[in-house]
């Protein structure tokens, strides 16, 4: 079990839950450039019913009309607090924050891998400009990159990391968060 399977999951906001888009392959997320991530999800699964639904306890949020369940968590970064969407599957993963207009002050998402892996992101149909931070299994940073909106460009990993968080372009400069620091699940 992760050290992100013990976190405190939330309810999102209607506001914020994931919109599908049109097309088809991947997004800000995976551009499937690097090795997919493999291994079975040891979250529980949940089915959508007839509107929002969610289970309290779990912070699972079903929107049943996108067909898309997502979970919230607050993560340390460096000295500053953020909300997270966590993108822990594939299909999460591929959209990322694809087709949305604005992102919360201090809220992002982290995408969560099985294992450590080169990783790599893109931004096509991705609004936001984006900072994404590379981290290893321990939780620290090792290396932060900027990413432009509608970009095809592939974002790599110069190393393994098993964890990938995106926030707001700046975010991390502005925070005065740099490669080397801890981030806290």
């Amino acid at each position: 079990m992760s050290r992100i399977d013990n976190i405190r999951w939330r309810w999102v906001p209607a506001g914020l839950l994931l919109t599908v888009i049109a097309g088809s392959g991947p997004a800000c997320g995976e551009t499937g450039d690097a090795e997919p991530a493999r291994g079975a999800d040891s979250r529980p699964s949940v089915t959508a019913g007839e509107g929002g639904a969610g289970d309290q306890e779990s912070g699972l949020r079903v929107d049943a009309q996108e067909g898309t369940v997502t979970r919230e968590a607050e993560i340390r970064v460096g000295s500053s607090v953020v909300t997270v969407e966590i993108a822990d599957d594939p299909d999460v993963r591929s959209r990322g924050l694809m087709g949305r207009d604005s992102l919360p002050e201090d809220h992002g998402m982290l995408f969560v891998y099985p294992e450590e892996q080169i990783l790599s992101f893109w931004m096509r149909n991705t609004r936001i400009p984006l900072d994404i931070a590379f981290i290893d299994r321990s939780g620290f940073i090792l290396e932060i990159q900027q990413m432009e909106p509608h970009d095809d460009a592939s974002h790599a990993s110069k190393q393994p990391a098993m964890y990938a968080l995106e926030l707001r372009k700046g975010w991390f400069e502005d925070h005065g968060v740099e490669v080397g620091e801890r981030v806290e699940f």
